[in-house]
């Protein structure tokens, strides 16, 4: 069983009932027959949702909990298609043996991290960055990278004393600095 933590009481009952009653199959996967009717403890048991549509929660928000619903696709480009087509998950799991379509759904598709073949264990890589993309979030976290975005980098600029020095950047400018300037911007 998995126990809500205080921050995700949002995530409740209310989103497994709501596909249920819009029409989704759910499936509640709980094998010890566990008692979860104290609200107290909140307690939730992985659930499958068969049968989604887009006017569910479940496909409206971001799942931080054992709520998996289950989409169905005919073809990998119809997958990739779904994937394009809302905002950028936290996370992908692509699960399968043929790499070239491995390949083309991380090429077209943009998600937060990536774990193949398993889930998870991405975010547990002490050295592997972990955060989102646009709706999912900014920023990455762990390691070097996470470092990086926790830090500012402050920058001091500090012009020289001598009074040409403050007119070098100003305009008329020298034919040697117009030809500096340009090509710093073509380097670009």
């Amino acid at each position: 069983m998995y126990t809500l933590p205080d921050r995700f009481e949002f995530l409740s009952d209310a989103w497994i009932d709501e596909a249920r009653q819009k029409g989704a199959k759910v499936i509640e996967l709980n094998p010890a027959a566990e008692d979860l009717s104290d609200p107290t403890l909140r307690r939730i048991a992985p659930t499958l949702i068969l049968d989604a549509t887009e006017e569910m929660t479940v496909l409206k928000e971001e799942i931080f909990g054992p709520i998996l619903p289950v989409l169905t696709y005919d073809s990998i480009d119809d997958a990739i298609a779904y994937v394009r087509n809302h905002p950028h998950p936290l996370t992908l799991y692509y699960f399968g043996q043929d790499e070239a379509e491995e390949r083309l759904v991380l090429d077209q598709t943009v998600s937060g991290g990536v774990t193949v073949n398993d889930c998870i264990t991405h975010a547990l890589a002490k050295s592997l960055p972990f955060g989102g993309i646009g709706h999912s979030g900014m920023g990455a976290y762990g390691g070097e990278a996470g470092f990086l975005t926790f830090s500012h980098a402050r920058s001091i600029y500090r012009q020289g004393k001598s009074p040409e020095a403050e007119l070098a950047l100003r305009p008329p400018f020298t034919p040697a600095f117009q030809a500096s300037l340009t090509e710093a911007i073509k380097s670009r």
